[in-house]
């Protein structure tokens, strides 16, 4: 996970606690939804129990024995005489007060088979209905003879009594399986005695409502994450944009460059507050640098005046071993104190000139110059009509110190080779000497790098000659580089020619 990207990371998070909220959000509503579905349809069955049982109350005794010697007209209704309430049920029931059937409703989970209902108002027998009595919707038995004295009131009695399961013998009166209707059992005392009604609901409308929800939830929840995660990639990439304009410019600004700021976004916040204290920084880092390049450059700048002036007089003095030796350490002295000078100059961005050089020439007179070991053969394979545009000096600058740099370390010879490849002026010197190992390729450019420690110290260079040659040749738009190829030490450098300058 620590590889990921910020951008990645936030986007993986913002997603997984969305889908965990979506997750416990559809099943509290799933779970909220079926359970109020199911209680409106127990509300339902045990009010059109209730209806059914005031109505049978309120008619005549007459109506009622004709009523329940008629054919069923109403599938989910059952009206049966019975002489007591049913002691058990197929299934688990809750008895409650008629006058709030509603809230005494159990409340049965979803059903694994599902019936059809239907709107008329007869019914099948119930579960505690004897074998006779269950076995037609006509009267069961023979009522008692009504007297005064035992004559019921008439009117519902007891309770609603309200399960999940068919009664007994209800798949004979044409009723659904179990667990398909929500049933309603309510007692009603009329003139013939005591009567049951049973009232069914469906719970067919519930389990449709329950599917169509999963069906919009299965497909929707993984659609909505998808979402989610694509505004949150956007978003968070959008909120890091300024990270990446940062990243970019500091890695751009390099000790030539120092003056170059990081972009500072407008949101004030902490992207903004980082840019500006990495601005800060850099405004110290640019101060101390340019102290450094300054007291560099002034401490190069007054040693030449008193080293010129103790070489007049070394120059001028008796001539013994002494003062020979004094006058080398002198040239020594002189020649880096000149390195240093130039180095400042070239650190503190000074513009250089432009103008057309004909470095065919510059490299033969630089090439042919003497130096302090003769019996060193210099070869000139050079080209003509090598134009490029930059600083004469400068570059006259870069092929002594290659040149310098090849005749210190080469056993008898050296080759300096000038031509044009591809719109390039390219410049190699080569020497036969023990050459440049491969891991020491690019620290030989940095300064005061002296790859043999045991050389005298007398014949050795200072170790700014190749990166004095580096900085000018990068300040005239071209390269220099060690060419790993052959015997001996290969240098290249290239420039673009004048005619492909801009």
């Amino acid at each position: 996970m620590s590889r990921m990207s910020v951008r990645l990371r936030a986007t993986f998070a913002a997603t997984a606690i969305v889908a965990v909220a979506l997750g416990v959000a559809a099943a509290v509503l799933v779970g909220v939804l079926a359970d109020n579905l199911e209680k409106s349809l127990s509300n339902e069955a045990a009010r059109r129990a209730g209806a059914t049982a005031e109505m049978l109350a309120t008619r005549s005794t007459t109506f009622t024995v004709a009523r329940l010697a008629e054919p069923a007209l109403d599938p989910d209704i059952k009206i049966f005489r019975k002489p007591a309430l049913p002691a058990a049920t197929a299934g688990p029931v809750t008895v409650a007060d008629p006058a709030d059937a509603g809230t005494a409703a159990r409340r049965p989970s979803p059903p694994a088979t599902i019936g059809s209902a239907g709107a008329g108002t007869d019914a099948a027998p119930s579960a505690s209905a004897s074998p006779s009595a269950s076995a037609s919707p006509a009267v069961a038995a023979p009522a008692p003879e009504p007297g005064p004295a035992s004559e019921p009131a008439p009117g519902p009695v007891g309770g609603v009594i309200i399960s999940k399961s068919a009664p007994a013998g209800a798949m004979e009166a044409g009723w659904a399986p179990d667990g398909s209707f929500t049933l309603a059992t309510m007692p009603v005392n009329t003139t013939e005695g005591t009567l049951v009604v049973q009232a069914r609901t469906s719970l067919l409308p519930a389990e449709e409502a329950l599917r169509t929800l999963q069906n919009l939830l299965l497909p929707g929840i993984p659609a909505l994450l998808l979402l989610v995660a694509a505004l949150t990639w956007l978003a968070v990439g959008r909120a890091l944009a300024p990270v990446s304009a940062i990243r970019a410019e500091m890695a751009d600004i390099t000790a030539n460059d120092l003056h170059r700021r990081v972009p500072v976004p407008r949101s004030r916040d902490e992207i903004a507050r980082l840019a500006e204290t990495m601005n800060r920084t850099l405004d110290r880092l640019e101060l101390a640098v340019s102290r450094h390049k300054r007291f560099v450059a002034d401490a190069a700048h007054e040693l030449r005046s008193p080293l010129a002036i103790l070489r007049t007089r070394l120059e001028l003095a008796r001539r013994d071993p002494v003062a020979a030796e004094a006058l080398t350490d002198v040239d020594r002295i002189q020649a880096l104190t000149s390195d240093l000078l130039l180095l400042a100059r070239l650190d503190a961005g000074e513009p250089a000139c432009h103008e057309e050089v004909d470095l065919g020439q510059v490299a033969a007179e630089e090439a042919t110059r003497s130096r302090p070991r003769p019996e060193i053969r210099v070869a000139l394979e050079v080209a003509a009509d090598v134009v490029v545009s930059g600083s004469a000096g400068q570059l006259r600058r870069l092929v002594a110190n290659l040149v310098d740099n090849a005749v210190r370390h080469a056993s008898t010879a050296v080759t300096v080779r000038l031509a044009t490849e591809e719109g390039e002026a390219v410049l190699d010197v080569r020497d036969d000497g023990p050459g440049i190992p491969a891991e020491h390729h690019e620290a030989v450019f940095d300064r005061f790098t002296r790859l043999d420690e045991a050389r005298d110290r007398d014949a050795g260079g200072s170790g700014l000659g190749l990166a004095i040659a580096r900085d000018i040749a990068v300040r005239h738009r071209g390269s220099l580089g060690v060419v790993d190829e052959g015997p001996g030490a290969w240098l290249q450098a290239r420039f673009p020619l004048a005619s492909s300058s801009p």
